[in-house]
């Protein structure tokens, strides 16, 4: 018997042979494919370790990455008719709101916080891809003009981090009424002097794209975030041309004059922070 024969045959008698790996111990990277110890993509803040490719996150884990010592208040979440139209396609749109809540934790696609960044108060919401891909409906609409109307009554900038497919066509007209309802909360914070800065994530399409997500007074993306509005696909069947590679990534998108900056996630707080800082400074003033 080899050496190593005797080791293995040793060593089944303390590991156990029948145990199963936890299946939530690696995570595969959507950009090149390797696995990754899960812990270290945390420690990593959800972006990939080999390639740089940016995760999708909730708004929790953002919350904790934006805010000074991860500390910050929950607003409560607006109440509104969960199934207005009684919609129903393959599954009851109720049944579809209930299985988003239970898979994700939180009541709809937008969560506002307050909080502190660099030292300076402010108001940050989130839209959560993971719930109904993120979708623009009422429930999204009223927490978009809630959290305005906090930053308004802290005298505070809106922060928003955009991720949607769109508007929620489950609600259908009342889902679209949500974008010009969010450009009046957006001209209510310019009338009192605040400021709206909005984080691109990946991905940010259709109607919020077309809303508030390109109303910013600063514009900023993650690497690699597809932004647009129609797919790549759509558009080129409709002008019938070949479009570039990276077109509506949040690169190509910055060397075309359509957003302002692209940071990275490490850098997304210190940038928010001198952000705040210079913008609240000029409001003092």
């Amino acid at each position: 018997m080899s050496w190593l024969s005797r080791v293995r045959n040793a060593l089944s008698l303390v590991v156990p042979t029948t145990k199963d790996t936890p299946d939530n111990l690696w995570h595969k990277c959507k950009g090149c494919g390797q696995l990754v110890f899960v812990k270290e993509l945390a420690d990593h803040l959800h972006v990939c370790p080999h390639c740089d490719h940016h995760e999708r996150i909730g708004p929790k884990q953002r919350f904790g990455q934006i805010f000074d010592d991860g500390r910050y208040t929950l607003l409560p979440p607006p109440r509104v008719a969960e199934d207005p139209l009684k919609f129903r396609d393959t599954k009851r749109y109720g049944d579809r709101i209930k299985a988003a809540r239970a898979a994700t934790g939180e009541p709809d696609a937008l969560l506002n916080a307050r909080g502190m960044i660099g030292g300076r108060k402010a108001v940050v919401g989130v839209q959560d891809f993971g719930f109904m891909g993120g979708s623009m409906g009422q429930a999204v609409g009223e927490a978009f003009v809630t959290g305005v109307k906090a930053a308004i009554a802290d005298q505070a900038p809106y922060i928003i981090f955009t991720a949607a497919g769109g508007a929620r066509m489950q609600e259908g007209i009342l889902s679209l009424m949500q974008m010009p309802r969010a450009t009046v909360a957006i001209q209510m914070l310019h009338d009192v002097g605040l400021p709206y800065l909005v984080v691109l994530t990946d991905p940010t399409t259709g109607g919020v794209t077309a809303s508030y997500a390109m109303l910013g007074d600063v514009q900023i993306a993650e690497p690699g975030a597809l932004i647009g509005f129609a797919g790549q696909r759509v558009i080129e069947q409709t002008i019938r041309e070949k479009l570039p590679d990276g077109f509506q990534r949040a690169e190509y998108l910055l060397d075309h004059g359509m957003i302002d900056m692209v940071t990275h996630r490490r850098d997304l707080r210190a940038t928010l922070a001198k952000l705040v800082d210079f913008l609240g400074a000029k409001v003092a003033a």
